[in-house]
């Protein structure tokens, strides 16, 4: 059993950790939309997106959307202070986020 498993750590039951290579999801252009495919079903999406919100990761896929995506969501809500109190106090869906990201 891994460290993270032991501890519990959301990635140890991420989709993507276990049946995809870690740089699949590091791509660029049009390989990003199968990247978030991955996403899809992952039960630890919202845990990985407030992860990588919070943490401002600047590339790859996370919790189903892109570093371009991240950016456009933080700069439209510079106000949270936290992303795992944001999506997961509320259980925001994911669809919601990223249609708040496009605007």
């Amino acid at each position: 059993m891994s460290i993270l498993a032991a501890e519990g750590h959301w990635s140890a039951q991420a989709s993507c950790g276990r049946d995809y290579p870690a740089d699949a999801l590091f791509v660029e252009g049009s390989a990003q939309r199968e990247a978030r495919s991955v996403c899809e079903r992952c039960p630890v999406r919202l845990q990985c997106l407030a992860d990588a919100l919070d943490n401002r990761m600047d590339f790859g896929v996370w919790g189903g959307m892109t570093e371009r995506e991240r950016r456009a969501l933080l700069r439209r809500r510079p106000d949270v202070r936290s992303w795992h109190e944001e999506l997961l106090g509320t259980q925001v869906p994911v669809p919601a986020l990223e249609r708040a990201a496009a605007r």
